[in-house]
């Protein structure tokens, strides 16, 4: 009698823990319609059939702790009971927090869906009046116009002012280079012998180019000479 009675409860436990699993599924599939953007006035099928099977799944996992609770009851060793109590316990909480959570997604769902028919039943107002009224509907039309021009023009004085903002650190900088510049050549004509050495090393790279230039005359000079 024990081990058929350990061996439900392990059965039991399996399917329990199984079910759980399923939940966790279905939430995540349920759980999608109150994010989407464009959710129908009425609950759609799949919508149903998802919510259906997580009520059904739900009674499904009562029974089995209807059954391992059954099944503990029948049992004498104390110390099988204090473990098998404490898995029963579990499986209580978590069904509990499923039940909970069905009841957080259903109110989302319903929430989201009372926002979208609340929107749309206004802009059907809007669509109705203006339809009625056209001088108002034109008025309308002309403001919501002279808004966008508006909002385009204050995009567009932002872009110059970032570019006239830009501008003028440049022209900061040209002057902090110029300054710099100015600073580098007072100081190297204070300096004794420098203006004498770069001089020097303009007339090395004049004489320089004078022989080079001198050479490469008298290399195109051989060469017709030749041809």
């Amino acid at each position: 009698m024990s081990a058929s009675t350990g061996t439900g409860w392990a059965q039991l436990r399996q399917q329990a823990r199984s079910f759980e699993n399923q939940t966790d599924l279905l939430f995540h599939t349920y759980s999608q319609f109150s994010s989407t953007s464009n959710i129908s006035p009425t609950p759609a099928e799949d919508e149903r059939k998802a919510e259906a099977q997580i009520q059904e799944i739900l009674e499904k996992r009562e029974n089995l702790i209807s059954q391992l609770s059954r099944l503990l009851d029948s049992e004498s060793t104390l110390t099988s009971s204090a473990l098998k109590q404490n898995n029963l316990s579990r499986h209580r909480e978590i069904l509990v927090e499923h039940r909970r959570e069905l009841s957080r997604l259903q109110s989302t769902i319903r929430s989201a869906r009372d926002r979208a028919n609340l929107l749309s039943n206004i802009r059907s107002d809007i669509d109705t009046y203006r339809s009625s009224n056209p001088a108002d509907a034109e008025a309308d039309y002309m403001l919501e116009e002279r808004e966008r021009v508006d909002r385009s023009h204050s995009v567009v004085d932002g872009v110059l002012s970032q570019a006239y903002a830009i501008n003028e650190q440049f022209g900061v900088q040209r002057e902090t280079m110029a300054n710099v510049n100015r600073r580098i050549v007072g100081a190297a004509s204070q300096i004794p012998g420098v203006n004498s050495l770069i001089g020097k090393i303009g007339a090395k790279k004049r004489r320089d180019g004078i022989i080079l230039g001198s050479f490469i005359a008298f290399c195109f000079l051989i060469l017709l000479y030749f041809m």
